[in-house]
């Protein structure tokens, strides 16, 4: 069977409310103890990327002895970092994320937890090697339905209050999307929805640079000629729910290497993501004065964020 700890550990002997205060205290500086060293932490992102692995498995490709991971492994234990379960004679290991979510519990309000929860999925969007040089790829853990998600991802009034966009469509394979952004509207034939999937998949092709599009924005003519002589894109929309949340990822592709569009949705995407989770898990998009450089679409220059 797996062990089943609580966020802290709870240790032998505690009685009287303040035991149990003072072993609260000591639990933290177990878990800030265990995260203290870099090997550990590599322990825990490798199980992040994938749990239930091995000794045998969490040894290979480290420059580390086993003895001295197995030793690591009893300090994350401890912490209650990681669970154990055994399969047959092998002893398998698991993330245990629950005293690390306590900490942050402990000291940021709810209120501010969302906050730094939009921030982090931002800066970890920005600040991570993209997955290739011909799609962007974005993923975030949205607290919410995959039915309200869907909605948020289908209907114009609600994509015009995060997005500043209005998406139009019957959300029918092979239907048009019709973008209305301001005073602009955009409708082509190639504007199509590809897969519609509620509430799981949704996929359709970018929309068309026009000349109104460009002016409206204030793109530059060589700016418009370059994103015009591509060829058009395409974004997918996965929901998968996890537990109370949903976990949205979005892979916007079909670029050429070296694409100007794929540069410049690269820095729209997560601002606009970033509004659609705060909207969501909060009722309200970000104050203006706090949304993400290029959170309005063509805002930011050389080169312009676009939708």
């Amino acid at each position: 069977m797996a062990s089943q700890p609580s966020a802290w550990p709870r240790h032998a002997g505690a009685g009287t409310d303040q035991d149990e205060a003072g072993d609260v205290d000591g639990d933290v500086d177990g878990v800030f103890r265990a995260l203290a060293d870099p090997h550990r932490r590599l322990l825990l992102d490798r199980l992040d990327e994938r749990g239930g692995q091995s000794l045998r498995e969490l040894c290979a490709g480290l420059d580390m002895t086993r003895q001295s991971v197995s030793k690591h492994l009893a300090v994350l234990v401890a912490a209650g970092l990681v669970t154990t379960r055994w399969r047959g004679r092998e002893k398998l290991h698991h993330l245990n994320a629950a005293p690390i979510d306590a900490i942050a519990g402990r000291w940021i309000s709810r209120y501010h937890r969302e906050r730094v929860r939009t921030l982090t999925d931002l800066t970890t969007a920005l600040e991570s090697e993209p997955v290739s040089s011909t799609e962007f790829v974005y993923i975030t853990y949205i607290n919410t339905t995959p039915q309200r998600l869907w909605q948020a991802l289908t209907d114009p009034a609600f994509t015009l209050r995060y997005w500043g966009a209005a998406l139009e469509s019957d959300w029918q394979v092979g239907s048009p999307v019709v973008w209305r952004q301001g005073e602009v509207t955009i409708a082509d034939a190639e504007q199509v929805v590809l897969a519609a999937e509620p509430p799981r998949r949704l996929s359709y092709t970018w929309h068309t640079f026009t000349p109104e599009f460009a002016a409206a924005f204030g793109f530059a003519d060589e700016f418009l000629a370059t994103v015009r002589a591509e060829r058009r894109s395409r974004v997918v929309f996965d929901l998968e729910p996890v537990g109370r949340t949903v976990k949205l990822t979005v892979v916007h592709t079909d670029f050429d290497p070296g694409s100007t569009v794929l540069e410049s949705i690269s820095g729209g995407w997560p601002a606009i993501l970033s509004n659609l989770k705060t909207l969501l898990e909060t009722g309200q998009t970000l104050p203006a004065g706090d949304q993400p450089a290029g959170g309005e679409p063509g805002a930011a220059p050389d080169p312009p964020t676009v939708p």
